[in-house]
């Protein structure tokens, strides 16, 4: 006997009766599912996000270890304010640009969805003589440099602040010696001249300094002074703070500020965590009076 083709395709069962699909497309398009069951019917559209960023740029006593980026992120901003620390170890304004740092800082303050980026750039102790592959000029190089991180910030739609080096811990005869002062003046310059906001952590930091004194000052640095270490700034002039010459003195901060991750060592640069609390806590007071429009975000 010959049997009539099968009404349904190869490999498939036969079809339900009609009555049986009703039913089935009659339970499925009318039952609630439970995910939705409990959604109220009159919740109020929710008010979109109005997230800010902040990009930190600078050498190592800005970065993770070693600087107060770290704390200043986790403590000092709001929810609301993302915090990307771009600061690396042993840069300057030419070699931060030259590896490629800057691009990436370029990429961040193009991200979409944030109503304001602020980039905090903070130069200066790798710029000195000394460093080669770093160093820059003082009179023109440096301020230039400055003054094209400052235009291309603007050009990318984000706000530039301009933050003056934090300053070192060495003394001579109970003095905190000033050897930034130049680096910290060019800053100041290039932010009136630009009408960029300034942070002057140069001042602050060396106001503070002073007033601890060579001794109190060491509980700034990542790891305990040695004996001998407390014992010259007893005397009010810590060790090596007074170098022969220039060229000395360059090459004690080129051997002491290398490039890369800062060592958890004593030193008069880097910050430990309690230095890094202390200048954190000053960079927002300072902001907060800087740019009143990141009042919002900042945190005591």
């Amino acid at each position: 006997m010959i049997r009539s083709p099968s009404r349904h395709p190869a490999g498939h069962g036969p079809a339900l009766p009609v009555s049986i699909m009703q039913r089935l497309l009659l339970l499925f398009c009318c039952v609630t599912p439970p995910a939705l069951a409990d959604v109220p019917a009159d919740r109020p559209a929710p008010t979109p996000i109005r997230a800010s960023k902040v990009i930190l740029v600078g050498d190592s006593t800005t970065a993770v270890q070693g600087g107060w980026g770290a704390r200043f992120c986790a403590d000092h901003l709001v929810s609301f304010a993302a915090c990307t620390n771009l600061a690396r170890g042993g840069r300057s304004t030419y070699n931060y640009r030259a590896e490629g740092s800057w691009a990436l800082v370029e990429a961040e303050m193009r991200t979409a969805g944030y109503a304001a980026t602020w980039v905090l750039i903070q130069f200066g102790h790798n710029d000195q003589p000394g460093k080669p592959g770093r160093s820059t000029g003082l009179r023109h190089e440096f301020p230039d440099n400055l003054r094209r991180y400052v235009a291309e910030v603007r050009a990318a739609g984000a706000v530039p602040v301009l933050v003056t080096p934090l300053t070192r811990r060495q003394f001579a005869d109970g003095t905190l010696i000033d050897d930034l002062g130049p680096w910290a003046d060019a800053v100041r310059t290039v932010a009136a001249e630009l009408d960029v906001p300034l942070v002057d952590l140069h001042a602050r930091s060396r106001q503070l300094v002073q007033a601890m004194g060579p001794v109190l000052a060491m509980q700034l640095a990542q790891a305990p002074a040695s004996q001998g270490q407390v014992a010259a700034a007893l005397t009010g002039t810590t060790v090596d703070a007074a170098p022969s010459s220039a060229a000395s003195r360059a090459a004690q901060h080129a051997l002491l500020e290398p490039m890369g991750q800062a060592k958890r060592a004593f030193d008069y640069t880097h910050l430990g965590d309690k230095g890094a609390d202390v200048f954190a806590t000053i960079m927002a007071e300072e902001l907060a009076r800087a740019v009143p429009a990141m009042r919002p975000l900042l945190l005591p």
